[in-house]
């Protein structure tokens, strides 16, 4: 026999010893996999956090900990927050013991006692800044109405916050799939909602605690003798950047940041989410827009 047949005789026994082994076809994975939370019930440290704190506060978990919808246990897990890591609070004050957070650029809630404070926010940073420690101009005076606008729940086709910012009793709760979704409590608002409260349009709607929603992204992404376009080189906190595309559109307001990358932003993202303060990019289809006066 020569080298040449011999090594060829060599490899399809290899390859069918291979195949007798099952190595040939590979099993379909599954669509899908329950996600396993992480166990609730472990002791948790004389440090944990139960008071409210800033917005940009950095909080370290003290122990495996669930990352959900909601404020509750009855929430979905969205994933597992690791011992150790630390997140980013998005509503300084807690729903229930929860916290709203981001982690890993996911925003959801988590239990305050199974973590410890990691640092304060530095108002120079990503945090916005004290209201009571600002000038008392109108974009300041804008940006205090929008931090209290945090943590409240997604509520469509409305627009009614407080001005201490929620509580466990007021902040709402948003399920199932806007605009087929269904809400309850008081308070909340959704994107349009919330910047005709922050930037008190029409002249009227002064005031936080009244339900109001005269405005949808159909009417913001137009001008008015009320807000006019701007370029995004030019936005300014407390201008807006909207976008509208067929019956679907969002608006939310502007911080600061680069306007063409990652701008901190104030918004009432969905109802899964709620309203927040995040870092978030906007898509070219989104344009700038400033309030008359501003």
């Amino acid at each position: 026999m020569s080298p040449i047949t011999h090594r060829w005789i060599s490899l399809v026994t290899v390859v069918a010893s291979i195949v007798g082994s099952g190595c040939a076809a590979i099993p379909d994975e599954p669509e899908s996999t329950d996600l396993t939370g992480a166990e609730e019930s472990v002791s948790t440290g004389e440090r944990a956090v139960t008071d409210a704190v800033a917005v940009g506060t950095t909080l370290r978990a003290t122990a495996n900990v669930n990352l959900r919808t909601g404020s509750s246990q009855s929430y979905a897990i969205l994933h597992v927050v690791p011992e150790g890591s630390t997140v980013t609070v998005v509503a300084g004050n807690p729903n229930g013991g929860y916290y709203q957070v981001k982690h890993g650029g996911t925003v959801g809630w988590t239990y305050g006692k199974y973590y410890e404070l990691a640092s304060a926010p530095d108002n120079g940073g990503d945090a916005p800044p004290d209201p009571g420690n600002v000038p008392s101009d109108l974009r300041q005076e804008a940006i205090a109405r929008a931090q209290a606008t945090v943590g409240f729940s997604y509520w469509w086709g409305h627009g009614r916050f407080r001005e201490e910012g929620p509580s466990a009793s007021s902040a709402g709760s948003c399920s199932g799939s806007c605009p087929s979704c269904s809400h309850s409590g008081k308070y909340g608002g959704d994107c349009s909602g919330l910047v005709a409260k922050v930037w008190q349009v029409p002249g009227g709607n002064d005031d936080l605690t009244v339900d109001e929603h005269p405005y949808s992204t159909a009417d913001f992404v137009d001008d008015t003798s009320t807000w006019k376009t701007v370029s995004r080189a030019s936005l300014k906190s407390a201008d807006a950047m909207v976008y509208r595309s067929g019956s679907s559109g969002h608006i939310f307001l502007y911080s600061k940041g680069d306007a063409w990358g990652s701008v901190y932003a104030y918004e009432c993202k969905g109802c899964a989410t709620g309203c927040v303060y995040d870092l978030r990019s906007a898509t070219g289809a989104y344009h700038g827009i400033r309030r008359a006066g501003y």
